[in-house]
């Protein structure tokens, strides 16, 4: 079964709030170029996930591991995208998982705080 990655951030007005999960995106699907890697936005930009899924559906994926781009997974991870993905999932017959979110994967609370420490020891430089 072909697996894909979804990944899903807030939205924004300005159009380069999006560069750095832009630049994510694509070097995800440069390390991984026989993977599916998608990036999606909840509000004010496109693809919304449910488009970002059936483009992912209709290149043949059928799992998919959805990362919410988000520091904290209580307000639009579970209010929001929940409803959507379940949705999603019977709509277009995929797997999908959804993982905690960004901010709650202890691997980034470790590069968090290793950032935070070293811009304390270096003065402001990390």
């Amino acid at each position: 079964m072909k697996r894909g990655l979804l990944l899903v951030a807030h939205g924004a007005r300005n159009p380069a709030w999006a560069a750095p999960f832009e630049r994510l995106r694509e070097r995800l699907q440069l390390e991984q170029p026989d993977r599916a890697v998608a990036l999606a936005y909840l509000e004010l930009m496109e693809p919304a996930p449910a488009q970002a899924l059936q483009q992912l559906a209709a290149a043949g994926v059928g799992r998919v591991e959805v990362l919410p781009m988000f520091l904290g997974g209580a307000g639009h991870v579970q209010r929001d995208l929940a409803p959507l993905l379940e949705a999603a999932r019977a709509s277009l017959g995929i797997e999908i998982q959804v993982h905690a979110a960004l901010g709650e994967q202890p691997t980034m609370l470790d590069a968090m705080s290793q950032l935070c420490l070293r811009l304390l020891e270096a003065g402001g430089t990390p």
